[in-house]
């Protein structure tokens, strides 16, 4: 546990030979001795301290291990060692004779970083002997010493918390696998190492003998997100070997850790409602076909991917093998307007590789998740009664029947999509009392249509209309307000044209917004014009409004 090679005799006790004759001639040198102040030799050792550290959390105490540099030199300044120039530290106990008295005294109290000059008069250090061929008999010594290092045999690992998330959902335990960045440094502040310079974190097993001893105690109980300062002593460390030219022998090591995420491979997934809203009456189970959104994130809260920056839903199966089988898991159980949070350990998600420059190998993925909506393709329509007249209703709507209605569509998480109340026109459906119905995305297909997602089921609120109002007959470009009002028996083009343009003057019909009218009308006339002869005759249009026209929401 000490330094190998020849031993330092300016910092080492002289051997019993020099002691016994040290006390003979005592009295001697003594008086041959750097005068005091007062002018009397000194008695004790002299100690400057001409650099203290803002923060001293330790001082040198008698039997402490201690790593400092020093220089040595003589009162004219001339020098007769340094371990500078060894480039090694000194490393041994003090306050057990291993040291000249001097030194030993001249290093209590002492701080890690701390500069002192010492003082050492002859009788505390090599007497009237000296040591031949460096230093003289009756020789006053001067140290300028930096401690660097300083530990005991009943240190323990060091554990200061320097941030904890509000949030922890696990802590490490032994067996665990872990990553984490760090900082390492010497006690004295001197850097080895940095995960942070490597791009990437260090990943491992904790309790595994992976480690040093020292960073498996310290990792223990820590939290995702969490910062810790773990400081170790040798003997929990690389002892009196070292590591390399960057960690020297008996040295203490400080690592300022952040951790990143922590799982078991026992680990399954865990799943947190965060929201769930009232009247929950179908859970999304394997087959069905989901639309949601998610934020995406490591488990320190790094984000790495959301649907939400795309404007548009995650649409998948579930339990089909389509995404991670995390998330397939994760997913299952749900309903309609759900928050759930869904942690995903890496051995079900994209494991030791990762994937991308985004997720690391071996991370845990953190998925914040809104189910809006999921359907079965088998699912069926389904119509609930909302009321119905009280007047008797003797005659139901039947297939080929032509009805007029008052609808309101939304998606089955209440995003409103159509409306006639709005659009101030009825369409067609059932006539009576209100409906909702539920209808199947592949009764829309499966691009959708307008404004709706595909595929989504959509939930409408059908009234009945029964007076006269909103014709949805003609072009659909034109939607005309009066079923009375037709352009003339025979129409060219330009009579076509003002026929139509008077209807929108006077508020009986409108125009395609967005379009140019000129064209508009021009496509129109063209359509309506069946056999192509330059006129428009109502035959027709009698023709045209039997066929199954284009309307403006094709999904009712």
């Amino acid at each position: 546990m000490f330094r190998t090679g020849p031993p330092n005799h300016t910092l080492l006790r002289p051997p019993l030979l020099q002691i016994l004759l040290l006390l003979l001639v005592q009295a001697v040198g003594r008086g041959l001795g750097r005068a005091s102040p007062a002018g009397g030799p000194l008695e004790d050792v002299v100690i400057e301290r001409y650099h203290i550290p803002r923060a001293c959390p330790r001082e040198v105490q008698m039997g402490d291990f201690v790593r400092y540099h020093y220089n040595g030199t003589f009162e004219d300044g001339k020098k007769f060692d340094s371990s500078y120039d060894r480039s090694t530290s000194v490393a041994i106990v003090v306050g057990v004779g291993r040291l000249i008295t001097g030194m030993d005294r001249g290093l209590m109290g002492m701080c890690v970083n701390e500069r002192r000059r010492l003082i050492v008069p002859p009788h505390l250090g090599y007497g009237s002997i000296g040591v031949a061929g460096l230093i003289p008999p009756d020789a006053t010594l001067y140290f300028d010493v930096v401690l660097l290092d300083v530990w005991n045999q009943a240190d323990t690992v060091q554990v200061s918390t320097l941030l904890r998330p509000p949030h922890c959902p696990r802590m490490v335990q032994e067996s665990d696998f872990v990553r984490y960045h760090y900082n390492g440094t010497l006690l004295d502040g001197t850097a080895f190492d940095t995960s942070y310079s490597r791009g990437g974190t260090y990943d491992t097993y904790v309790g595994s003998g992976w480690l040093i001893k020292g960073m498996d105690q310290g990792l223990l109980g820590m939290c995702p997100g969490e910062r810790r300062k773990i400081i170790i002593p040798p003997f929990l460390a690389y002892g009196e070997k070292g590591y390399g030219t960057v960690i020297p022998p008996q040295a203490s090591l400080v690592f300022h850790v952040l951790l990143i995420d922590v799982h078991n491979p026992k680990d399954t997934v865990q799943l947190e409602t965060l929201d769930l809203p009232p009247g929950c009456v179908r859970r999304a189970m394997a087959g069905d076909f989901m639309r949601y959104h998610y934020n995406g994130s490591l488990m320190d809260g790094s984000l790495f991917d959301s649907s939400y920056s795309r404007n548009h839903t995650y649409n998948t199966y579930v339990g089909q093998g389509y995404i991670i089988p995390g998330m397939d898991q994760g997913l299952q159980g749900s309903c309609m307007g759900e928050r759930r949070r869904i942690t995903i350990p890496p051995h079900l998600a994209y494991g030791e590789n990762g994937t991308g420059d985004k997720i690391p190998g071996s991370a845990v993925l953190v998925f914040d998740v809104h189910v809006i909506d999921f359907h079965n393709p088998a699912d069926p329509v389904e119509i609930k009664t909302l009321s119905r007249p009280p007047e008797i209703c003797n005659e139901t709507s039947k297939a080929g029947d032509f009805v007029r209605y008052h609808y309101n569509c939304s998606l089955l998480d209440g995003t409103k999509l159509f409306s006639s109340w709005v659009q101030g026109r009825a369409r067609a459906g059932q006539v009576g009392g209100p409906r909702q119905g539920a209808s199947s995305p592949y009764m829309m297909g499966r691009r959708g249509k307008g404004g709706t997602p595909a595929p989504a089921p959509l939930l409408s609120v059908l009234t009945g209309w029964p007076s006269p109002g909103i014709s949805c007959q003609g072009h659909p470009w034109l939607l005309r307000q009066d079923p009375h009002a037709h352009p003339p028996r025979c129409s060219p083009h330009s009579q076509f044209s003002t026929f139509i343009k008077a209807q929108v003057t006077e508020g009986k019909g409108r125009l395609m917004p967005g379009q140019d009218p000129e064209k508009t009308i021009g496509d129109m006339f063209q359509n309506q014009d069946r056999n192509q002869d330059g006129k428009i005759t109502l035959e027709e249009l009698k023709l045209k409004s039997d066929e199954d026209q284009e309307r403006v929401h094709e999904e009712l």
